[in-house]
């Protein structure tokens, strides 16, 4: 448990392989998690269904990056079961002020967001926190817009911290925490 959570002690948590979340009943306590297993998404292995690259194709969407953190931490964390409490939300910004933090919004024609993921950068490493989404496919096109900006940054891992069904409908494998932390120091060189 942390007592008070700080942007460094982040980054030295991530650089260690665990990351801190709000524990959903007392959203006050922060812990630190080192899932035995890891998700990921390998880059050269997203997968787009049919409807997601029309979806693409469409246009419907207009994306952005770091235009509205703050605004997508919020929506990922309009929830039931809440792992991102206040004090994750002000460290987080914080992240994002210093340029580690970045955020991927969705807006639909009119302008509104309706879809979006945050994590965090460092290295050659991109440690996914959260998504939401509004609108159908507007957090998975977020996920396509972060790969391909990953890939042209020529990053290496895309964390996801644990693996979901939404996600491995996506690409997402899950691999034991001993290789995630090979990894995650090839990624950090």
């Amino acid at each position: 448990m942390a007592s008070q959570l700080t942007a460094q002690q982040v980054l030295h948590g991530y650089a260690m392989g665990i990351f801190p979340m709000a524990d959903s009943d007392d959203n006050d306590c922060i812990y630190w998690y080192e899932p035995r297993m890891r998700g990921i998404i390998p880059l050269d292995g997203l997968r787009m269904s049919k409807s997601l690259k029309q979806t693409l194709r469409s246009g419907k969407f207009i994306i952005s990056i770091d235009r509205d953190f703050e605004k997508v931490m919020r929506l990922c964390a309009n929830r039931k079961e809440r792992w991102i409490s206040e004090e994750i939300i002000e460290v987080y910004t914080e992240l994002h002020q210093l340029g580690y933090a970045h955020s991927f919004e969705v807006r639909n024609s009119q302008g509104d967001l309706v879809g979006g993921l945050y994590g965090v950068e460092m290295g050659k490493a991109f440690f996914g926190e959260s998504m939401f989404h509004l609108e159908r496919d507007a957090s998975k096109v977020a996920l396509v817009y972060l790969v391909e900006w990953m890939k042209l940054r020529k990053m290496e891992l895309l964390d996801t911290q644990y693996m979901t069904d939404h996600l491995k409908t996506l690409g997402g494998i899950e691999i034991p925490q001993e290789e995630y932390l090979d990894l995650l120091l090839k990624a950090l060189r």
